[in-house]
């Protein structure tokens, strides 16, 4: 009898602690790409890559998870990035040394498939 009972609560316990962190893995994309954005990077993926308990958070017992993501300047190089949460609250981005992102320099496409194919559909006039 008592032994079901700690059965059960172990399973609660277990799914309490993998349904935070769902939250977090949720919580830690939606930040990302916020914060992708303010950089005015493209994100590439996002995935965790360690977590542990740990106490403390709203609820007592929480779990300190790092997220790494991985997102571009230019559509060609990668860079990775790490995000360090504990509980739901996000501790600290870490971003590594990369290039200002230049998106108008890129070059843009001529020809039948790229938008400038005819006359009548480019209007800066680079197109013959």
């Amino acid at each position: 009898m008592m032994s079901d009972f700690l059965l059960i609560v172990a399973l609660v316990v277990v799914a309490a602690f993998f349904w935070q962190l769902r939250q977090m893995a949720e919580l830690s994309r939606t930040l990302t790409e916020q914060a992708c954005k303010k950089q005015n990077v493209q994100l590439i993926a996002i995935a965790m890559v360690s977590a542990r308990p740990s106490i403390g958070g709203s609820t007592g017992i929480c779990w300190k998870a790092t997220f790494m993501f991985e997102f571009s300047t230019d559509g060609i190089n990668q860079y990775r990035g790490h995000i360090l949460m504990h509980g739901n609250r996000v501790k600290k981005i870490e971003w590594p040394i990369f290039p200002e992102p230049e998106w108008m320099d890129a070059p843009m496409a001529s020809g039948k498939f790229g938008g400038c194919g005819s006359s009548k559909s480019c209007n800066s006039g680079k197109c013959h």
